[in-house]
Order: C-alpha cells, then structure tokens, then sequence
C-alpha cells in the first residue's frame, strides 16, 4: 500500500523551497541531442544544491539527495522542502549525503536506505592530513577529520524518516580525503550490495581486514549473507564481495543478473567491470592509468592475476552513476548503459552483449553529469551537479 507516499509528498509539496523550483536553466543547457536513432528533448526540472543520488517511489515520486545532507522528493512538477529523520551528515568536499535506494518491498515496509558520510563520534587528539606525492601533493591538509562512509534504513512516513539505523559503515575511518563510493543496489534476491571507496588511500583495496576499496554484499537487516566468498577466510572481512577498487561511483545489475560497476582511474583508466565474487580487479597495483605526478602503473594484462576491465577510458570520462536502461521509450538502447559524465560533462552510453560491453555514444551535455537513472515512463532522468552547489538540476530526456 502507498497512499501513505502519496500523502508525505502533499505535506511536503505544500512548503516547499521557493528558491529551488522550477526556474531558469543553468547556463549552456542543450535543448536537444541529435543521436544516430533521432533527437532527444532534453527539460530542465528543477534547481538543486549538490545533488547525488535518486531513486523513483511505487507511484512515481522521485527521490533525491543533495549532498549537503538534504533528501527531498519531486513530484508532479514540485521540488519538496527536506524531509526530516535523514542522520547527521558530514559535509565536506566529496563527501556528504550520497545515494539513495527503495526497499524491493517498499510498497510493503516503506523502507528507505541512504548512503552517507559520518564524523567519528570521538576525534583524536592532534590528528592530521599527509600530503600524498602520487596525487601530486595536491591532499587538503587542512581537513583533519576522521570520517566514513555509512548505510542507514529507515521508514518513510508522514513526511519524514522513522526509525533509523545504521546497517553497514566503512571500516577503517580515515583523516580528510575522499573516494567515498557511496552506491547502491538491490539484488534480485533482495540483497544489497554498496561500493566503499579506498578514501584516496591506495593499499586498503588490497587489504582484506578493511572493506575499503571493495564491492560489498549485506542483506537487507545488515547481516552477512552466506553466499559471500570471503565469509570463512581467516583475517577477512565478511562483507566482502570484490576487492581491488578505487573509487566505484556506479553500480547496476542487467536483466540477464549481471552485476556491473564502473569506477574512476586515476589520470586515465576510468573503468567498467563487470562483478564476479571473489574476484580482484587490481587497484592499485595495476591500472590503465597512471598517478597524478606523472609516475606509471602496471596497465592490465592477461595472465596478472587480476579481473580486467570490460571497457576503459584514456583520457578520462569521470564516470558518475550508472543505469541499465530496461524501457520501452528508447528500444534501440534495451540493456545498454547509461553513465554520467563529470569533467567530461557528458552523458556516455555503453553497449552491452551479454557478458561483454563496448564504448558507444558520448553526447556533450555542457554540464556535470552525476547521476542516470530510468522513469516510470522510460525517459531518462539525470542529475547534474553545478559548479556553483546551488546550479544543480534535475533533467529529463525523452524522444522527440
């Protein structure tokens, strides 16, 4: 049952924020984009600070974070004001309020889950930032923080979150940086599985005592399935799925159950992976990407003992969010991807053929792509991030 949604985004449509309605577009908006299978209208919807993460409602209202620490719905052409009950957030750089997912059984439980970053509840005394040559010494020292990324359910009723707790937390908590990942997705069996970010650290995505830098798998209580391949390994962390990640910004399972990720390399080596437990896909003792100061990493190459990816960019895309399009409205694109593109300021398709994938088309969009994901109608929704917080919007893309 779901009138209880519809119900919240009335209370909430009735004081909403003025200042983040539909209004002017942000500067240089495409109004169309000519594809090989026909132009697409592009609608700006709404102005947003920071937006990160959306997720749709049974009945088609849409679900969004802005990074800030605020979760908000749009529906029938309104932004809500925030709803209340979503955890402390902390909000700096990278990291914030990130992605959002529905319970498979929402319409059921009303359960909701967030990604976000959290401050250690005690800071240690005299704590401090490291500058890191292979970022070529560009680390905020100034961000002392020890801080971590976190998954939280709780039910959304009457307007805001009830009952809230966390399920899952990044292990370690580190001082600054960023490389949250932050995704998340439902299984076919109900399970979640979430993408944690090596924080900007390097070695933990080797490190099988932190879930750093990994591909995690939890049922949706927090519990540990017993399907995941490291439960019984001496030393390791139980969550884990896959490790050897850097900084995974999207994740999407395709109808056939596939399980695919992509992540940012570092100057070059953005990737696509396609998930198989237990695997290691080589960060970072391998990449198609070399440091930021210029210093050369191992490229893949067969025989490594390391999962290569299926598609990879050099230069870079800044991959952002990834969604399988599974809709009707654009048929010649069933069971492609659609990703995000963040300095390349684009929306990027990728063509998948079973277990196998391909670069297809990179439409410019003029701005920073953070999120994809699919309507109730099969239009595509995005979310652009601005360059200035609050010249965030929300965009939709429909066929002409």
């Amino acid at each position: 049952m779901i009138r209880f949604a519809i119900a919240a985004a009335a209370a909430l449509l009735a004081t909403a924020s003025a200042a983040l309605q539909p209004g002017p577009a942000p500067a240089n908006p495409p109004d169309l984009i000519r594809t090989e299978s026909g132009p697409l209208a592009v609608e700006h919807l709404a102005r947003l600070d920071n937006p990160w993460g959306m997720a749709f409602l049974p009945d088609g209202a849409l679900l969004i974070t802005e990074k800030p620490g605020r979760l908000r719905s749009y529906a029938n052409g309104r932004l809500s004001a925030p709803i209340a009950g979503v955890p402390q957030v902390f909000y700096r750089s990278q990291g914030g309020l990130l992605d959002v997912a529905i319970d498979p059984d929402f319409a059921r439980n009303h359960l909701v889950y967030l990604y976000y970053v959290e401050a250690a509840p005690v800071q240690p005394a005299g704590a401090h930032e490291t500058q890191e040559p292979r970022f070529a010494n560009s680390i905020d020292l100034s961000d002392t923080v020890l801080r971590g990324g976190a998954v939280a359910r709780g039910r959304l009723e009457g307007g805001a979150l009830r009952d809230v707790r966390v399920i899952w937390r990044q292990v370690p908590k580190t001082i600054g940086r960023g490389h949250f990942g932050g995704r998340l997705v439902f299984a076919p069996d109900r399970s979640l599985f979430i993408t944690s970010g090596e924080r900007m650290r390097f070695d933990p995505a080797q490190d099988m005592a932190a879930n750093l830098g990994k591909v995690v798998h939890i049922n949706a209580d927090g519990s540990i399935p017993a399907s995941n391949p490291f439960l019984h390994t001496p030393g390791a962390r139980p969550d884990i799925w896959t490790l050897g990640h850097r900084n995974l910004l999207g994740i999407a399972f395709d109808a056939h159950g596939n399980l695919w990720e992509q992540e940012m390399g570092p100057m070059g080596g953005d990737e696509v992976n396609l998930i198989l437990p237990g695997r290691n896909y080589g960060w970072p003792r391998v990449s198609n990407g070399s440091h930021y100061d210029g210093r050369d990493i191992p490229d893949h190459k067969p025989g490594d003992g390391y999962e290569p990816p299926k598609v990879w960019w050099n230069p870079v895309i800044s991959p952002a969010g990834l969604m399988i399009y599974s809709g009707n409205m654009f048929p010649q694109w069933k069971g492609d991807a659609f990703i995000g593109g963040l300095s390349s300021e684009s929306l990027v398709r990728v063509h998948f053929d079973g277990t196998n994938a391909s670069k297809g088309d990179q439409w410019p969009m003029g701005h920073r792509i953070r999120e994809a994901e699919q309507g109730p109608d099969g239009a595509i929704w995005l979310l652009s991030d601005g360059r200035r917080g609050g010249d965030g919007a929300i965009w939709k893309l429909t066929a002409k």
